[in-house]
């Protein structure tokens, strides 16, 4: 039955496929855009990955004007501040984001600087302090994980302050995806096996938290499956650019989902396990995913139960009892860390990681409980039943 009130919004283009590179010019075109400014990492450039962006450019009408190829893993205002002022210097008129969440965070706040004018970037920091469209922003990712192709948001680090900034807005959404198998086919195992739980998860918690919708729960399902079915894969054949596609789609798709129906308590632990113990995002997802579930299942059994058809196929479904499929999904992302793990070693606990001290679970639980995820998850929780989970993923 459909929800008496929600709300989907998606207005990005996604454009995908084995040569999607090759649309970006005329793509361009359509917004009267001749200059586009590429800003990417120093890995993508050491990698190769923007000769595919320059030969996608070759012939073409437009030319890439500028690269700024200056990101850090966590971007800062000093960088989008430094990467403004070369936009200007060479009189780009639109983005390219080559690269992962950082980048393409980056990205979003130098639009806000070139559209808007002016180095101040913090007045337009908090929810909905844009009011009109910014410059063209096309994203490329070369990860299949953040689904930041899709997302409102940009979080930037003022390092002088020690505190991390979001900006949130309609309008910082990019005018485009585009998903190209090429980007990412260099990937190293643990950071495909990362993102793509990251995505995993997204989608999981998309589909089982209080905010999901009928349209949101269209992708969030769609990207469980291409997770379950193509991660394997590409970790035992990271050529397969088939499989690496569809890891990008469901990355996207889960992007384009939680943007409409949030996330959850895995998101809550994993935003203060990251501040605390400066762990990749996608690590800390694949961490809590299984725990949360758990502790969820006794108010949502149900809707964990309906995911494992995307998780597990059809015959798996159709032989588990209605009331055992909960345990039985959990169980699939179980078997599937299990696989990571005995592949890339991606660790399945905190205490696996070697990062992470028992006594700090109590400073992540102290950060997690103010995490604004948390609002959206099926079930409360308080400061104890969080500790719970911590120490449930603890070993």
């Amino acid at each position: 039955m459909a929800k008496s009130y929600y709300e989907f919004f998606c207005p990005v283009k996604v454009i995908a496929g084995h040569k999607a590179l090759e649309h970006i010019p005329f793509e361009l075109s359509t917004l009267q855009s001749k200059r586009p400014m590429v800003i990417t990492d120093k890995g993508v450039v050491a990698v190769g990955l923007l000769k595919h962006i320059e030969a996608a450019f070759a012939g073409a009408e437009s030319t890439i004007a500028a690269v700024f190829d200056d990101v850090p893993p966590d971007s800062s205002m000093q960088t989008v501040r430094s990467a403004t002022a070369m936009y200007r210097a060479n009189n780009c008129d639109a983005i390219l984001a080559v690269g992962g969440g950082s980048v393409i965070d980056t990205c979003k706040a130098v639009n806000i600087l070139v559209s808007e004018g002016g180095d101040d970037l913090m007045r337009f920091s908090g929810a909905h302090n844009l009011k009109r469209p910014l410059k063209p922003l096309f994203v490329v990712p070369t990860t299949a994980g953040t689904g930041s192709e899709t997302t409102m948001v940009a979080v930037i680090s003022d390092t002088e302050k020690g505190v991390k900034v979001p900006f949130t807005s309609y309008f910082l959404m990019p005018n485009a995806a585009i998903l190209d198998p090429r980007m990412t086919l260099t990937l190293p195992p643990h950071i495909t096996a990362m993102t793509a739980m990251d995505a995993m998860t997204h989608a999981v918690e998309s589909f089982t938290c209080v905010a999901a919708n009928p349209i949101s729960d269209a992708y969030a399902s769609a990207a469980v499956r291409k997770v379950s079915e193509n991660l394997l894969k590409v970790m035992d054949a990271p050529a397969d650019a088939d499989a690496r596609l569809e890891l990008a789609q469901a990355s996207t798709m889960a992007g384009i989902a939680f943007s409409n129906a949030m996330v959850g308590m895995v998101h809550s632990l994993g935003h203060s396990l990251g501040a605390v113990c400066h762990l990749p995002h996608g690590l800390c997802m694949n961490l809590f995913l299984p725990y949360v579930l758990e502790y969820n299942m006794d108010v949502n059994g149900d809707r964990i139960g309906e995911l494992l058809l995307p998780l597990a196929g059809a015959d798996v479904y159709a032989t588990t009892p209605k009331h055992e499929r909960a345990l039985k999904a959990i169980a699939t992302i179980r078997t599937l860390r299990d696989e990571l793990y005995g592949r890339c070693k991606l660790p399945r606990t905190l205490k696996e990681t070697g990062k992470v001290q028992e006594s700090q679970l109590e400073q992540i639980a102290d950060l997690a409980i103010n995490d604004g995820s948390i609002v959206f998850n099926p079930k409360e929780a308080d400061r104890d039943e969080l500790l719970g989970v911590l120490r449930a993923a603890w070993a």
